[in-house]
C-alpha cells in the first residue's frame, strides 16, 4: 500500500478521529485547527475529548511520526494529497446548519493550493455544500489548479467511534471524477469495507437521510411508550417482538428520554430545513422532533405525581452526557430535564463518570457529587439519565439508605422493575 499524505482541518470528534485512524491504517495526517490552546494539547500527548480507545490510537501516532498538530494549514498543504474539511456546522436558530466555517476553509485551502488535491466534505454538510465549495474554490484558488470535491460522510458513534471508523459497515464516497474515485479508493483500501460511489448530492443526502431515519426509531420507541404506560403494556417486550423482525430491527428502538447528541438533533432540524427548501413539508421527521422534546418531560411529568409538589424537593440526577461513553453534553437530556426541574423550584445533586467538568459550566446551581452516592444522600428522588455501567453495577440497597423518600426513576430502563420493587423503592421507568 502506498501511504497517502493527508492533512484533516479540525480536530473535534470527526477529524481527531479520522486523523489518528487513517495514521493506523498507514498513512501519514496532520491535523490543523485554528484553536492553538487545542493544537497544544494535542501536540504536549493531551486528549480535548473523551473517547474510548483514541488517546492509544493517537499516541501511537503521535511516537511514529504518522500523526503531527498545527495552526497553520499552509504547513499542512505543503504535501497534502487530501484535504478532509471535517469543521463544526452547528445549528442556525432556523434549524439550518451553519456553514460558514466549510466556505472559510474552503477559501483558505483555495488560496493555499498549489497542485491537484482531492478536497474531502467530512462535516456533515446539506445537499449542494459539494457544489459551493467548488465554487469557492473556483473563486479564490489560481486559475489551471485542478482538484476535485468529493463528498465523504461520516457514521461514526461517540463511544465506539474508533472501531466504527476500523471496521465500518460502509465506507461512501461522492465524486464526479474516475481520478477522485481511484484516490478515495486507494485512502480507504487497508479497511477491506465495502465501498458505496455515488454522485456528491447523493452522499450528501446519505448522511442526513440515515441519521434521521435512526431518530425516527427512536422517536416511535418512545411514543409507543406513552401508549405501553397507558395501557398496562411493556415496550421492551413490545419493541423486542418488532425488532425481531429483520424486516424492521431491533437497534434504535429503545424507549428512554429522548436523542441528544452532536448528531441526531442537528441533523434532523437540518433535514427539515432542507426539505423546505426544495418545496416539501417532511411532517414524519417534524413529528420525530417534537416527540424527541415530548420524551425529556417524562421524569418532570413522573416526579410531579409522585411527590407532588416540587418546590424544595432535591433530585439525584445520575448521567449528564447523552450516552455512555462520552463526555458530550450537547443536546444532553440530562441538561434540559435538570433546567425543567430548577424551574419548578428543585435542587439538583448531579453525577457522571466522566462529564461534570464540562457540565460545570453550563449548568448553574447544581451540586456536583463525587459519586452516585454522594448525589442520592438527603435527595427526595434519583432520576438515571444515562446508562453507564458505573449505574448499573451500583449498590442499589446503599444509595436506598441514602434517599429521603425511596424513588427511583429510570429514564433509560436499566433496571429489573421487580429487583428495584423488591429492594423496596418506588420504582418508575419508560413505558414499562
Amino acid at each position: 500500500m502506498k501511504q497517502k499524505q493527508v492533512a484533516i482541518v479540525g480536530t473535534g470528534y470527526v477529524g481527531l478521529v479520522t486523523g489518528a485512524c487513517l495514521a493506523e491504517i498507514g498513512h501519514r495526517v496532520t491535523c490543523v485547527d485554528s484553536d492553538a490552546q487545542k493544537i497544544k494539547v494535542l501536540k504536549k500527548g493531551g486528549i480535548p475529548i473523551y473517547e474510548p480507545g483514541l488517546d492509544e490510537v493517537v499516541a501511537t501516532h503521535r511516537r511514529s511520526k504518522r500523526l503531527s498538530f498545527t495552526t497553520r494549514l499552509a504547513e499542512a498543504m505543503e504535501t497534502a494529497e487530501y484535504i478532509f474539511i471535517a469543521v463544526n456546522t452547528p445549528p442556525l436558530p432556523n434549524g439550518e446548519p451553519d456553514l460558514s466555517y466549510v466556505e472559510t476553509v474552503a477559501r483558505q485551502v483555495a488560496q493555499q493550493m498549489k497542485r491537484y488535491t482531492v478536497i474531502v466534505e467530512k462535516s456533515t454538510v446539506p445537499v449542494n455544500t459539494g457544489e459551493k465549495v467548488k465554487q469557492t474554490l473556483l473563486l479564490h484558488g489560481k486559475k489551471g489548479v485542478p482538484f476535485d470535491v468529493v463528498s465523504n460522510p461520516e457514521f461514526l458513534r461517540e463511544g465506539t467511534a474508533v472501531s466504527d471508523f476500523m471496521k465500518p459497515d460502509r465506507v461512501v464516497v461522492g465524486v464526479e471524477s474516475k481520478r477522485a474515485e481511484t484516490l478515495m479508493r486507494e485512502l480507504y483500501a487497508p479497511l477491506k469495507a465495502p465501498l458505496l460511489v455515488t454522485d456528491i448530492k447523493s452522499a450528501e443526502l446519505i448522511k442526513h437521510a440515515s441519521n434521521s431515519f435512526l431518530a425516527t426509531k427512536i422517536s416511535f420507541a418512545n411514543a409507543l411508550a406513552v401508549i405501553c404506560g397507558r395501557v398496562g403494556a411493556d415496550v421492551t417486550l413490545v419493541t423486542k417482538g418488532m425488532g425481531a423482525d429483520p424486516r424492521i430491527g431491533a437497534s434504535f428502538l429503545r424507549a428512554g428520554l429522548g436523542y441528544g447528541g452532536s448528531c441526531f438533533p442537528k441533523d434532523v432540524s437540518a433535514f427539515i430545513h432542507m426539505a423546505e427548501n426544495v418545496g416539501y413539508d417532511f411532517k414524519i421527521i417534524k413529528a420525530v422532533q417534537e416527540a424527541n422534546d415530548q420524551a425529556r418531560r417524562w421524569a418532570l411529568d413522573t416526579l410531579k405525581k409522585t411527590l407532588w409538589n416540587l418546590k424544595g424537593k432535591v433530585i439525584a440526577v445520575w448521567g449528564l452526557a447523552f450516552k455512555p461513553d462520552t463526555d458530550d453534553l450537547r443536546n444532553a437530556p440530562a441538561l434540559d430535564i435538570i433546567r425543567l426541574l430548577q424551574a419548578e423550584g428543585c435542587r439538583v445533586n448531579a453525577y457522571d463518570p466522566v462529564a461534570m467538568d464540562r457540565a460545570r459550566s453550563l449548568l448553574k446551581d447544581v451540586r456536583f457529587c463525587k459519586n452516585p452516592y454522594e448525589a442520592a444522600r438527603g435527595a427526595d428522588a434519583v432520576l438515571l439519565a444515562t446508562e453507564w455501567k458505573e449505574f448499573r453495577d451500583a449498590d442499589l440497597a446503599k444509595v436506598k439508605s441514602h434517599l429521603r423518600t425511596p424513588i427511583f426513576l429510570d429514564g433509560r430502563n436499566l433496571y429489573d422493575p421487580v429487583a428495584l420493587t423488591s429492594l423496596g423503592f418506588q420504582y418508575h421507568s419508560v413505558g414499562r
